[in-house]
């Protein structure tokens, strides 16, 4: 297949060629603001509950329902989010091959696995909400408030998916802007309806999960046309969604290990979150505020983590070796940089923070003592992460989830199970967070460094061959 427009083509950013750090920074910039706006947006739900409900009972009950569920949601969406990984993996690589067929089947591909997995999690989320809740240990006061957030949430998981998929596309060929400019757009509109439902019609938990699912869909529709105006990589083809055998089986390989490294880590932050909620819901309250802060930080981190990815995908794919070690010293160093000064604003000004989310002082001190424990050390998590997406975009996405089981699974559950019942406080629970970092991202340097060896002697033996 011959692409329409070499113009377009080039307007797509080609990562295997010209000065690594600085592409990586404009690529990861509008992707870390991205990454930020989307947890801003959807921290918006929790925000506007806990401001706009001039009830402060009612306002904790209505944040700790949403905070409660933000475990779960990530646990059944990480599977399926997982696939997109895999979907951005693979139509790197072909334009690192400049393969434009390939391209154009694995859009396709993408699109169709987006929505059977949207159906698939709606069924399972909205059905069995409340008795995932029950599982976790969710303070009864909250449990009915936190089960009708679900559901309705659920509901509109195909075009969650749906945006999820083509954005990672759209990354995949280092259009990051699109994506950015369609979330605010969204974003917009979802803070706008979640104030009118919660300070004009005086709803809760079900106009703040209402207004995400609209806002989504507005993002989903406008990135959906993206795809079919597009005349590079990203093209999609109406007739093309479908299943094509080869590309659905190589997202599948590199995105499904990577799906489950998604669940392991939301499966052992509902442990987590399990024994938090032990504590009841003032604990649950600042639990959940503390998250949606920390949460903006690790997703500008991750940003740069995700950009690893596209240039590590493309490099892998025209074999330079080199682009790749380069890519993963630069993105090391920016999450460090970065890493070191979002801990210190967690450090310095942790409680005027927690306080643009709650009026109640405990709820607020509680969430301070989790953003000295878990935020100062972010730059770990950066670095995890940088790595993690390294070893998909080297086709190692096996490894990485046996890593992450080891590290943010198995270390964690071991930790709560040994050290926190020797001392049974709330702060020996958060500082499983930082242990299991430091832990996994030893871990994958040793392995990194073994595979990146293996392929420049495979690529090496390969050239002498064909000589």
């Amino acid at each position: 297949m011959k692409l329409k427009s070499s113009a377009a083509v080039n307007r797509e950013v080609d990562m295997c060629e010209g000065p690594i750090l600085k592409k990586l920074i404009v690529f990861a910039l509008p992707l870390m603001a991205t990454n930020v706006l989307q947890v801003l947006f959807n921290a918006a739900d929790v925000s506007i509950l806990g401001i706009f409900i001039k009830d402060v009972s009612r306002a904790n009950a209505a944040v700790a329902a949403v905070g409660a569920t933000s475990s779960l949601i990530n646990l059944l969406v990480s599977l399926m989010v997982g696939l997109s990984v895999g979907a951005n993996v693979v139509l790197s690589r072909c334009v690192g091959t400049k393969d434009a067929e390939k391209a154009a089947r694995t859009v396709g591909t993408s699109v169709a696995l987006s929505l059977l997995s949207g159906v698939s999690v709606l069924i399972v989320g909205f059905f069995f909400s409340r008795q995932f809740l029950i599982w976790m240990n969710c303070d009864p006061e909250v449990i009915d408030m936190a089960t009708l957030y679900l559901k309705i949430y659920f509901l509109g998981m195909p075009v969650i998916m749906l945006y999820n998929f083509v954005s990672s596309i759209l990354r995949a060929v280092g259009n990051t802007m699109k994506c950015f400019i369609y979330l605010v757009i969204g974003g917009v509109l979802n803070i706008g309806l979640n104030i009118f439902s919660v300070a004009v019609l005086d709803k809760d938990v079900e106009g703040v999960a209402l207004a995400t699912v609209i806002s989504q869909a507005v993002a989903a529709i406008l990135s959906f046309i993206a795809l079919l105006k597009s005349k590079g990589y990203s093209r999609l083809y109406l007739k093309k969604i479908r299943f094509y055998k080869k590309e659905l089986k190589d997202i599948v390989l590199v995105g499904l290990p990577a799906g489950i490294h998604g669940c392991v880590f939301a499966i052992s932050n509902i442990f987590v979150q399990s024994a938090v909620n032990v504590y009841g819901k003032i604990y649950m309250a600042g639990y959940a505020i503390s998250v949606q802060i920390d949460t903006i930080f690790y997703q500008a981190l991750n940003g740069i983590a995700v950009a690893s990815l596209t240039f590590v995908s493309q490099n892998h794919g025209a074999q330079k070796t080199d682009r790749i070690k380069k890519t993963v010293l630069n993105a090391s160093l920016l999450v460090v940089v970065l890493g070191a000064v979002l801990g210190a604003v967690m450090g310095c000004f942790g409680r005027e923070i927690c306080s643009l989310l709650s009026k109640d002082a405990d709820v607020i001190e509680i969430g301070y003592r989790r953003l000295l424990i878990v935020g100062v050390p972010y730059l770990l998590c950066g670095l995890m992460e940088v790595m993690s997406n390294t070893m998909r975009g080297l086709g190692r996405s096996f490894s990485a989830m046996m890593i992450s089981i080891f590290g943010n699974c198995v270390v964690r559950i071991v930790w709560l199970q040994t050290v926190y019942r020797l001392v049974p406080v709330y702060d020996t629970i958060l500082w499983v967070f930082p242990v299991s970092w430091a832990i996994t991202v030893f871990v994958y340097y040793i392995y990194y460094g073994k595979t990146i060896r293996k392929l420049e002697k495979k690529i090496k033996t390969e050239k002498e061959q064909q000589v």
